[in-house]
């Protein structure tokens, strides 16, 4: 009996062993989804005293109210769990929120208040009142430091537009992780008429980029937000220098664009449509180094010819029929004065990576 209690204690200690073992490998690569959307004017329903939101309130023409307010809190935070394939995505980029009043009720009021996402957002000039902010999942991506990158104005007729929002994280293997969200100037006014202000913003953000690398020699650096650009614009395409995908062994210094190659070779593909033409004015970018699989760190490969996981999540439920010009397009919460109850006039589009433990 003693013998075959002890054969038996054994034969449990080496299951749990192996059940332990099982575990830990189930748990040592991470998918780590990164997202950014444009959610299209997230304003509450009363007036901020350092915003321009006179539009956005239950007296203006917009009637926008408490219930209205409610509904697109709980729409977007459908949308993020939904986008994260009903697991919350590690990093959110938001571009077009009016105040931390909005995202606290986002993350803590609304459906998305079981995700545990924490945020930090910027405090911009902006004359629209809107800003950016990044939301988190603190298990995998500590927050150590945030700067803001101030676009000063390009004339004294230009209003101020967004600052980038710069936050340095630590992740869960303890390398660092430089997250960059921006929303460059509108092209209010026409595409080549402003487009001088979006090149001087992806100045400042390019400047900012080169001095995460100098100063990190193992720097890994994601960017992305509404560019109001497409990815073969000169703010992208020249002055951020952003390439198209097309090999994995690639320059650690360079800057890639993850979805370049994709737009380029589909047709009716993007976040954004614009006159029943879709393209994307969305874009989440990376540096040489977070393509390379050696990393522990790095981009999850594709099975596609397109290198890459990263795409626009494209949902029915986030699709209305298009009358003037025929297919569909994004079912936006205003078109022009008229409430739609929809969710934005963008699609989120997302990015996966492999974090080994």
């Amino acid at each position: 009996m003693n013998d075959f209690g002890g054969l038996k204690r054994r034969w449990s200690f080496l299951i749990w062993v192996l059940l332990v073992a099982c575990c830990c490998l189930a748990q040592d690569n991470y998918r780590f989804r990164v997202v950014s959307y444009n959610v299209e004017n997230l304003f509450d329903y009363q007036h901020d005293d350092l915003k321009n939101d006179y539009e956005f309130l239950p007296d203006a023409a917009r009637h926008w109210d408490y219930q209205k307010y409610r509904k697109k809190l709980d729409d977007l935070g459908r949308v993020i769990i939904a986008t994260g394939e009903w697991t919350p995505p590690a990093l959110v980029g938001l571009c077009e929120v009016e105040n931390e009043h909005c995202l606290t009720d986002l993350t803590e009021h609304s459906v998305l208040k079981e995700a545990g996402y924490r945020y930090i957002m910027t405090n911009s000039p902006d004359q629209r009142g809107i800003d950016v902010a990044l939301l988190y999942q603190h298990e995998v991506f500590k927050p150590l430091t945030v700067k803001t990158y101030r676009v000063p104005p390009f004339t004294k007729q230009k209003n101020a537009t967004r600052d980038i929002l710069h936050v340095t994280g630590e992740l869960p293997n303890h390398s660092l992780l430089d997250v960059l969200v921006c929303h460059l100037p509108s092209r209010s006014g026409g595409e080549k008429e402003s487009e001088p202000y979006r090149l001087l913003a992806a100045g400042v953000l390019r400047q900012a980029v080169d001095s995460i690398m100098e100063v990190r020699n193992k720097a890994q650096v994601v960017i992305m937000g509404d560019f109001n650009d497409y990815y073969n614009n000169r703010s992208v395409a020249e002055v951020l220098g952003a390439k198209p995908v097309t090999t994995l062994k690639t320059d650690k210094q360079q800057l890639y664009h993850l979805l370049a190659a994709k737009e380029a070779a589909m047709k009716d593909y993007g976040s954004y449509r614009y006159r029943g033409e879709w393209d994307s004015l969305d874009h989440i970018i990376v540096n040489g180094r977070l393509l390379r699989q050696k990393g522990a760190f790095h981009i999850q490969p594709s099975d596609d010819a397109f290198w890459v996981k990263a795409d626009v999540f494209i949902a029915d439920f986030l699709l209305e029929d298009d009358d003037r010009y025929g297919g569909k397009m994004p079912f936006r919460t205003y078109s022009g004065m008229k409430y739609k109850g929809g969710y934005s006039d963008h699609l989120p589009i997302y990015a996966d990576f492999i974090l080994k433990y």
